[in-house]
């Protein structure tokens, strides 16, 4: 079996933090033995049985543990699996975008991410940076704003509209003079992206910059990512966006049944 992560500790003074450090410690008994009584967790943590048992219908509450009705005995619930996909879904999308976007990038010359949701910010969590880049600036982690990135758009575009609408409801910052500030043109040009499955910026968020984007799904069909590819405006030319908007598309789609999807068919 593999040894607990922590052990309860008597110094914590404060009744709060000691709660919660127990609390915590209770999962990770329930991940290393399974089933448990209230006895038995009282006894790991060296706890009144009474006190052992609030904090488990606590955490049963909040679906962190589940409760078996013949013996009362606990064992970890799909509170914790929810937690966890949120850290394991990214994780995989990093892992499995890699060679994904090394393909596009070769088969594009351009750079190439897959980038997330995070707030009202689009984040990068994989990129291959094109051999033919004259600049090689390294996107990754780094932060941009939702309505002047194409990856950022296609995000924007699957969500629910009343999210939609929260997330374009302050002022949009022009990043240069080309980028789309107003709200309802932008949500005219989200309805678009979601028909045509991909989204195009054009000098939106830097001068010389084009890009196009398209949306990853997980097993549910829900988009989770969006993969983009980006170039300098005098290669990733007007004219040829669309052919590289089909490329992206391709490597969204490959990337999308890493993670499950299965496309229904036609």
């Amino acid at each position: 079996m593999l040894p607990l992560m922590s052990q309860p500790t008597k110094s914590i003074e404060n009744p709060a933090v000691q709660s919660v450090d127990r609390a915590l410690t209770i999962l990770e008994v329930l991940a290393e033995r399974g089933w448990s009584s209230v006895t038995d967790v009282a006894e790991h943590l060296d706890i009144h049985k009474s006190t052992a048992s609030r904090l488990l219908a606590t955490l049963a509450q909040r679906g962190f543990v589940e409760q078996e009705t013949a013996r009362g005995r606990y064992r970890l619930g799909f509170g914790v699996v929810h937690l966890a996909s949120a850290v394991t879904t990214e994780l995989d999308l990093a892992r499995l975008a890699q060679p994904i976007c090394e393909g596009l990038s070769q088969q594009t010359q351009e750079t190439v991410n897959v980038a997330v949701l995070e707030g009202n910010e689009v984040v990068n969590i994989a990129q291959v940076i094109g051999s033919s880049s004259v600049v090689s600036v390294n996107w990754l982690g780094k932060r941009n704003a939702l309505h002047c990135t194409s990856t950022g758009k296609v995000l924007l575009a699957f969500l629910p509209d009343i999210t939609q609408s929260q997330l374009l409801a302050g002022p949009l910052e022009p990043l240069t003079q080309h980028t789309l500030t107003d709200a309802e043109r932008l949500q005219r040009q989200l309805r678009t992206v979601r028909e045509v499955g991909y989204a195009v910026t054009e000098e939106e968020l830097e001068l010389g910059l084009n890009a196009v984007a398209a949306p990853v799904r997980d097993f549910g069909g829900h988009v989770v990512a969006a993969l983009s590819v980006a170039g300098p405006s005098y290669r990733m030319t007007k004219g040829r966006l669309p052919e590289v908007a089909k490329q992206a598309q391709a490597a969204a789609h490959d990337l999308s049944v890493q993670l499950g999807f299965q496309a229904e068919e036609k």
